[in-house]
């Protein structure tokens, strides 16, 4: 709530000093959400708000399969990943705009390519599940001595390798 013309000025002396305006109030994070996803349904060729509403639009089998990519100049790009399903949105592409259009959506044209997703890779997933068992980590395993140096040594590596990390690669380089 700002403040009027007269409690925005202060007298001082003879002259008057203008306040700042009082800052606005902290709105919690989910109502900041909330008027983000209230932003994309209000524009008309937000490829968010096509992407929220996908699998009205275009159904189960089409929207498990095939996915919007982009908006350029009124024309919405869909990739799928498997000829069937190209084939299977060349079919329907005519119903398939008309819905996009039914849906609010400001779209001339769409435009069907082949589109393979990035693959998730599941080592990245595991890669605390496997650092938490890792021979390096000194606070699970603790410290020892290396049997070929005589260094101090995580006790994971002795335990698995017989020497230090160190000694290892300079074994592994000898025997090369």
């Amino acid at each position: 709530m700002g403040l009027s013309h007269k409690q925005k000025r202060k007298r001082f002396g003879r002259g008057e000093i203008l306040q700042e305006a009082l800052p606005p109030l902290a709105s919690p994070l989910s109502s900041c959400l909330e008027d983000v996803k209230n932003s994309w349904k209000n524009k008309k060729n937000n490829i968010a708000a096509l992407c929220n509403d996908w699998l009205k639009i275009a159904g189960q089998p089409l929207a498990s399969n095939c996915q919007p990519l982009s908006i350029q100049r009124k024309v919405l790009v869909v990739g799928a990943s498997h000829p069937q399903w190209l084939q299977a949105l060349q079919y329907n592409r005519s119903q398939l705009l008309a819905r996009i259009q039914a849906a609010g959506i400001d779209i001339k044209d769409l435009r069907i390519q082949q589109y393979h997703p990035p693959k998730i890779d599941i080592a990245k997933e595991n890669e605390l599940r496997v650092w938490s068992r890792h021979p390096s980590r000194i606070d699970i395993h603790g410290l020892a001595k290396c049997t070929k140096c005589s260094c101090p040594a995580p006790g994971g590596e002795i335990t698995l390798w017989g020497m230090c990390s160190f000694c290892r690669r300079k074994f592994k380089l000898n025997n090369l």
